[in-house]
């Protein structure tokens, strides 16, 4: 009789033969319990692995049972899914009991950018099915926060996908990419930010129309919005507004622009018209500037702090990769990376397409031939761009305790996930990072020993 191991992972092979997908993480927890001789039910699934059983219940198994009779070409449910899989995997080995064939080879995918949709490499990390529900509501506002690489726009592009899904205007837009002068005064901001929510929508500008110059740019952004756009959509419209944390450059802009999107929310509360719009906001980083508590919206709504993959987390990456490693190669990859989603994925990434064993990679995986040197020369230049940067990352990495920091020195590290905070002190992030750049300061003499400094 085959281990429930040796059935799941068997019946990933042949799902992903036919389709080309893997099964999730929560999909085989809900798999695994039902191959049990005493299956587990949806609640203890969801007890044990922090979903909801609603979601279990609704989503998941409908959508696993779903998959594995189109795989099979017949009915599978929970009731009857062991017995009709090892039928068919004793079937599957007889006939292919003659010459062996190579394993089909994997959609790899390089791990720069976001997660594209149709990946079969995206991991869920028990947010998603929350901003799902929470995005549909009216006065919905969610906002995402994680240091750069961990998600967030993969996360984002799929919580817009799942509006689409229900007949909801999308509108995204990236703060990165507008051009300095956009952020020169206010009026240019929101000009700008008008004219490309129009054009994301299809309808037409009417800037002229609105603009009156004796209104004040906040109030003729709100006029636009709410008896122009708003009117000329039949649906609700997300407004997804990535890199958020750009703005904070320019600190009165910031203050004017994020005190209207928040008194944009206070409306939804009186003026229906205005409960059409559901705003989603992704940042690196906590905002450092000054905000009356009144003003800002990161006190209202629903807020995400994306985390890095779990140990269960990486073994699922690790088997849609088709790798196979040890306990102890998980707890060195875990110790190194930290579960950072972006390091995990180059190291697999690597083993897949080089052939190169996963303990290998890691062997020279500090030094400037390894498979992070891009990544790491990148993370050095933007924390050589400033010396306070500088002083306080070599504090933590010299202590052997969490220590404190000042605020917004400390946002900075954290939004290039260079270190954790709890509460207000700040420990290094992973074991990647402290050997590396332990190495750097130490070897390099253009660098000066701020050991000394004293942080506040």
């Amino acid at each position: 009789m085959r281990s429930i191991e040796q059935i799941i992972e068997s019946t990933e092979t042949l799902i992903n033969n036919k389709t080309g997908k893997s099964l999730s993480f929560i999909q085989k927890a809900v798999l695994s319990a039902s191959l049990l001789e005493t299956k587990k039910s949806y609640g203890q699934i969801a007890i044990e692995n922090n979903y909801s059983e609603n979601y279990i219940r609704q989503l998941v198994a409908p959508k696993l049972w779903q998959l594995l009779s189109n795989t099979l070409g017949e009915k599978v449910n929970r009731t009857n899914c062991r017995a009709v899989l090892e039928q068919r995997l004793d079937n599957s080995s007889l006939q292919t009991s003659q010459p062996t064939q190579m394993r089909p080879k994997i959609d790899l995918e390089p791990p720069e950018g976001q997660v594209s949709l149709s990946s079969t490499l995206y991991i869920e990390r028990n947010v998603e099915q929350v901003c799902y529900q929470a995005i549909l509501q009216p006065r919905a506002f969610i906002h995402i926060k994680a240091p750069r690489k961990m998600g967030k726009t993969s996360l984002m592009t799929r919580i817009l996908a799942y509006g689409s899904s229900h007949s909801y205007h999308t509108v995204r837009l990236s703060l990165h990419r507008a051009e300095t002068e956009v952020f020169s005064s206010l009026e240019k901001f929101l000009r700008w930010f008008c004219t490309n929510v129009t054009y994301q929508l299809g309808i037409k500008s009417k800037l002229e129309e609105y603009w009156d110059e004796d209104m004040g740019d906040l109030m003729n952004c709100t006029i636009y919005f709410q008896v122009y756009v708003l009117q000329e959509i039949s649906t609700c419209f997300i407004l997804a507004l990535d890199e958020v944390n750009k703005l904070f450059e320019y600190p009165q802009l910031t203050r004017d622009f994020l005190g209207l999107l928040r008194s944009w929310y206070e409306e939804t509360r009186d003026i229906s018209i205005w409960q059409k719009l559901r705003v989603l906001i992704v940042k690196s980083t906590d905002i450092y500037i000054n905000l009356d508590i009144n003003k800002s919206p990161f006190n209202v709504g629903l807020a995400i702090e994306l985390p890095s993959f779990t140990r269960l987390q990486v073994e699922d990456l690790a088997q849609r990769h088709r790798l196979q490693l040890t306990a102890l190669q998980f707890e060195q990859l875990m110790a190194l990376t930290g579960g950072f989603p972006y390091l995990v994925r180059l190291v697999f990434y690597h083993s897949v397409q080089r052939q190169i064993p996963v303990d290998t990679l890691l062997q020279n995986a500090t030094t400037d031939t390894g498979i992070f040197s891009e990544y790491l020369h990148k993370q050095l230049h933007s924390l050589l761009q400033s010396p306070d940067l500088v002083i306080s990352f070599q504090q933590v990495i010299n202590s052997a305790t969490p220590i404190t920091l000042e605020q917004e020195v400390a946002f900075k590290l954290k939004s290039l996930g260079l270190i954790h905070l709890e509460g207000k002190t700040a420990m290094i992030s992973c074991g990647l990072y402290r050997e590396y750049f332990n190495d750097y300061f130490t070897t390099n003499t253009a660098i000066p020993n701020y050991s000394e400094s004293t942080i506040t």
